[in-house]
């Protein structure tokens, strides 16, 4: 082998492994602490919605079941069976709407910190 030859090998995996590593060391930059937060504030808009449309749903499920348990399976609960299904029905049909208007209101009350961050972001 001739001193002067270079050899170079190239493994697209192990380059992966050493920029993961050495990003780990790098101070972070304000830009992607931004846009982590950034991306944050808009998933914290959605989830007190999406918990509160679930527990509703949920509710709603298991009344309209147990309604339609009393109603099929046990006859001397009809009319109980009839009024807890309708219960279960309206909770069920209340999940949307109280996740929408959750969403609205959380977007409301971090809209301008968004739009600060975001206008950061932009220059």
């Amino acid at each position: 082998m001739n001193n002067n030859e270079f050899q170079y090998t190239y493994s697209a995996t192990q380059q992966d492994e050493i920029k993961k590593i050495r990003k780990k060391y790098l101070p972070k930059e304000e830009t992607a602490d931004k846009m982590e937060l950034l991306r944050k504030l808009d998933k914290s808009a959605e989830t007190p919605g999406v918990i509160v449309a679930l527990i509703l749903g949920i509710a709603g499920t298991l009344l309209l079941g147990v309604g339609l348990c009393c109603v099929l399976m046990w006859t001397d609960f009809f009319a109980l069976g009839v009024v807890v299904g309708i219960l279960g029905i309206i909770t069920l049909s209340l999940a949307y709407p109280a996740y929408k208007k959750i969403t609205k209101r959380r977007r409301e009350i971090i809209a301008p910190e968004i739009l600060r961050l975001t206008d950061e972001l932009e220059k």
